[in-house]
């Protein structure tokens, strides 16, 4: 088991200069051999956020980002997610559920690996069934 890290964690994270053992630490509750890994939807989210940047501030965020990529596994988008996820993403729809896109990948992330998913963003996350959720 392990726990995938959300987006709405990680800006934090950089905004608020948490350093890595304290992000482990503050609401993650890892067991010491839990596996910690972000979505290949994660890494492009933050991604996305330094090319909207501009001079020292997307130096910064790109240093910051590429950090994060180098100490945390990135979770590929493949056919067994892609399975997952469009289970996911037809029980939403069944059920009327609405949740972003990007949320979809991390969940079907999540459940395809058996991660938990360490979020801020309890709204979207919480409408997915059998999906744990860590509130950071």
């Amino acid at each position: 088991m392990g726990v995938l890290i959300d987006t709405s964690v990680l800006i934090p994270v950089e905004r608020e200069g948490i350093f890595w053992d304290e992000l482990l630490g503050r609401g993650l509750d890892l067991a010491e051999d839990e596996a910690v890994a972000m979505s290949a939807i994660t890494a492009s989210e933050l991604l996305h956020g330094v090319h909207r940047l501009k001079g020292v501030a997307q130096a910064r965020a790109g240093l910051f980002v590429d950090t994060l990529l180098e100490h945390i596994p990135v979770l590929p988008f493949d056919t067994e997610v892609a399975r997952v996820h469009a289970m996911i993403s037809a029980a939403c729809a069944a059920k009327g559920a609405a949740v972003g896109a990007h949320d979809l990948i991390i969940a079907a992330t999540a459940v395809a690996h058996g991660y938990d998913v360490a979020t801020r963003d309890r709204k979207s996350f919480a409408r997915i069934d059998d999906l744990r959720i860590r509130q950071w």
